[in-house]
């Protein structure tokens, strides 16, 4: 070997660095073992220096030129070896590129997996680009391949791409679950299956690896899974539009029923004045209602007048019972032993040509008589009660039945 020879290794062994050829490597290992004290270290803008001895990570250096001595560089102390004395490092050293890679193609099926809707086994396929970067050197290099494979691209990025197939199979199902859609129906969330890509792949996170950005990427099934997703989707489509048929059946109905419940609420409040008379008009309804399906109204004008006739006699045997007074003392059907109430007569309107009487049906008042003069229904008597003992007397009754005291007679003053 020559002087030149001689200087020119020298150099060589002085000054480490990634060789310019082989730039474009995920992994880099510096081939020689054996770094002089005070060699310069250069570490590209878009990579990190692991030091290993042993089988164990002992140091990072990052971007930059570093001059190796245990002055500057404390961690070398542990790398020093005594049979050279102290001239020597003794270790392993890799160059991890940290910069993205791009355009990296990938495709395959992920493996079979249960379709979370439709429950059939499938197994999709997916192909396309992404672009990856090392995060953490040391956990990638520890991760990849122990120490021992640097130097291919083909078979980092293999493994990578493997791992990310996995990280596929396990996003794919997770977005099924909280978009409750099969995996036919997710093919189309592009957009979504790629930023949960980037977001959560963890079988490459625990690698020191992430995944920057999704090209495009297209995700299949075979002929006979896709005909069977499909047939399972139809069938469950099926079943939900049953089921929202009947919901907007239910909701219909329930409508109806409000309305009917609004109506009869103003229709109590504003016609009918109270619930006495709105049920002595249902009363009327119904009877009417049931004559005629029971044949009633067959005979023309007579029946429907018979209808009209029961129906509002109903209704007028309603409307007395509520307006009828409560039980007088001493009356038939009155309580023995009760005490005696104060008895109010029932309301008349009197105006000089006598007692008025007000009918039941339309609250025409009139005089006497047994039928309204002005829709001809019958017309409720004026009821008289004994000044005696405040009992009803019967009609055209000259004596009290209870007490004996003269229908003729006048009412007592009180004192």
């Amino acid at each position: 070997m020559g002087l030149f020879d001689f200087v020119k290794s020298g150099v060589q062994e002085m000054m480490i660095a990634r060789p310019d050829a082989l730039k474009h490597l995920v992994v880099y290992k510096h081939p020689n073992q054996n770094v002089p004290m005070f060699s310069q270290l250069t570490v590209d803008s878009d990579e990190a220096a692991v030091f290993f001895k042993d089988g164990k990570v002992v140091g990072v250096l990052p971007p930059g030129r570093h001059t190796l001595q245990t002055q500057n560089i404390p961690f070398l102390n542990s790398l020093i070896t005594s049979a050279t004395g102290g001239n020597v490092l003794i270790a392993e050293i890799f160059f991890v590129k940290t910069a993205p890679i791009r355009s990296i193609p990938f495709g395959g099926p992920i493996g079979d997996m249960i379709d979370p809707l439709t429950g059939e086994q499938v197994c999709p396929r997916i192909f396309g680009e992404f672009s990856l970067a090392v995060t953490d050197p040391v956990r990638f290099v520890i991760g990849y391949a122990g120490q021992g494979a640097t130097g291919d691209n083909d078979f980092v990025l293999d493994w990578i791409k493997g791992l990310f197939l996995q990280g596929v199979k396990t996003v794919l199902g997770e977005l099924c679950e909280v978009e409750q859609k099969s995996v036919l129906q997710c093919v189309a969330l592009t957009t979504k299956l790629a930023q949960a890509f980037v977001q959560r792949c963890p079988d490459l996170n625990d690698c020191g690896v992430r995944v920057l950005q999704m090209g495009r990427f297209d995700l299949n099934f075979s002929d006979d899974d896709r005909g069977r997703l499909v047939a399972a989707n139809a069938e469950i489509a099926k079943a939900n539009r049953g089921v929202k048929v009947a919901q907007a059946a239910a909701a219909a109905r329930q409508f109806e029923m409000d309305q009917k419940f609004q109506q009869d609420s103003r229709y109590v409040k504003d016609l009918a004045g109270n619930f006495q008379n709105y049920a002595a008009g249902q009363a009327m309804i119904g009877a009417g209602q049931g004559m005629a399906a029971h044949g009633v109204g067959d005979g023309g004008m007579a029946g429907a007048g018979a209808q009209m006739a029961v129906g509002m006699g109903m209704g007028q045997m309603m409307q007395n019972a509520y307006n009828a007074p409560p039980p007088q003392f001493g009356a038939p059907g009155f309580p023995q032993g009760a005490a005696q109430a104060p008895v109010a007569a029932p309301p008349a309107a009197v105006s000089p040509g006598g007692l008025l009487v007000a009918c039941g049906a339309c609250g025409a008042k009139q005089g006497a008589g047994k039928f309204c003069a002005e829709c001809g229904t019958p017309l409720a008597q004026p009821k008289k009660f004994c000044v005696g003992c405040g009992g009803e007397l019967a009609p055209g009754a000259k004596f009290c039945a209870n007490c004996g005291t003269s229908a003729a007679a006048p009412p007592q003053s009180g004192g």
